[in-house]
């Protein structure tokens, strides 16, 4: 049964309003055309390679000697995260956003510094990448929040992450609102920390910035889509393979390939989130791809935002959303909890085991009427 929490205080996130602050900033990003207009350097997705994934031509080949350095060893986690979604239909995303964090009544990232982590795949719109209106307001809720500075940074998979950036729109927006930002790609190899979780498919674990791990909070804001390169759908569990590395500076060997390549690519992916614990966790699910994905797809538009501290949770909501408006067979298949990714991360004890952990969370009868049949999905 869906929880309506009715202590939500509808004018404090009123007054809370990032665009009163942030006018010019927000009204050169709120929009879709400035995310779908590329710079320099950037290339829109491509067909598919002959191997599955059009990260680079040249790393199509699986690699065949990973490196030898000594990895972390990462445990398996002790307790599971509670398995809180909230869940805000809306038509406003910044005011979605800010009352979707408001419903969970926590605040894990007061006088933290926080490394942001959006969704930076590629330079296509929303919601092939974030839209820089959410990121906005997602940081205009951390600083309400008494977040200290906040560093955005991504890797790219699907064109050069320094030109996604500037098409994205996060360069002007950090230079204007203090943000930090950091590219991926120009680490140097003393910025990589070579991690392995135990019972692994990695063939010698995968490669994180430390600056990352070495980050007082972590907050990831992910999208809603299908992924048709393997991964079946990309939301936040997928969206930590942006945290890894694709070759580290002086090592010939491609994490990616590896990954993109291995019968074991969904596991995988879900073995990428044992090495962080994430603080927050927003899904914009304002649009959705219900097929094609990451980049571009079959569009449709369930209207919501979700957030969350258990990405198995949040992601398993996320499925059920877009089984509600019909997506692709591999997505369909099986009960949501039997999908490749959910599955190894419950083995991995990363989040909500079943659909009985699962609380969704809502504040009005709008988005408890839109949390009502996902529930149902859940369970099927």
């Amino acid at each position: 049964m869906d929880v309506i929490r009715r202590r939500y205080r509808s004018n404090e996130w009123k007054r809370r309003d990032k665009a009163a602050r942030f006018p010019q900033t927000c009204r050169r990003f709120a929009g879709d055309g400035r995310a779908g207009r590329l710079q320099p350097g950037v290339r829109r997705a491509t067909a598919p390679s002959p191997h599955g994934y059009p990260i680079d031509p040249s790393a199509t080949v699986p690699p065949t000697a990973p490196p030898t350095v000594e990895a972390t060893v990462i445990p398996l986690p002790t307790e599971r995260p509670y398995g809180q979604v909230s869940l805000v239909k809306t038509e406003d995303r910044a005011a979605g956003i800010q009352q979707a964090i408001d419903l969970l009544e926590v605040n894990p990232v007061k006088g933290k510094s926080l490394f942001v982590k959006p969704n930076l795949n590629s330079a296509d719109p929303f919601p092939g990448s974030t839209h820089p209106g959410a990121l906005l307001a997602l940081a205009a809720q951390l600083e309400a929040m008494g977040a200290g500075q906040l560093t955005v940074g991504d890797r790219s998979g699907m064109g050069n992450t320094g030109a996604v950036m500037r098409a994205i729109g996060i360069d002007q927006m950090a230079k204007e609102l203090g943000w930090r930002t950091l590219n991926f790609d120009e680490l140097s190899a003393e910025d990589w920390q070579l991690v392995q979780p135990e019972a692994s498919h990695w063939a010698n674990g995968f490669a994180l910035p430390r600056p990352v791990l070495q980050a007082e909070g972590l907050v990831q804001t992910c999208c809603l889509k299908t992924h048709r390169y393997g991964g079946h759908f990309t939301l936040s569990l997928k969206n930590s393979v942006g945290l890894a590395a694709k070759r580290v500076p002086g090592q010939a060997y491609n994490y990616m390939s590896e990954l993109h390549n291995s019968p074991h690519q969904r596991r995988m992916i879900a073995e990428i989130n044992l090495a962080y614990q994430p603080d927050l966790v927003l899904m914009d699910a304002m649009e959705a791809f219900v097929d094609g994905g990451p980049a571009r797809g079959t569009k449709v538009a369930p209207g919501v935002v979700l957030a969350s501290r258990d990405r198995v949770a949040l992601d398993a909501v996320g499925v059920a959303i877009l089984r509600y408006f019909g997506t692709t067979r591999a997505v369909t298949q099986g009960s949501i909890f039997e999908q490749d990714q959910i599955a190894r991360a419950i083995d991995l004890g990363l989040g909500a085991a079943s659909p009985t952990d699962i609380e969704l969370i809502t504040a009005d009868q709008a988005s408890a009427e839109f949390a009502r049949p996902i529930r149902e999905l859940l369970f099927s």
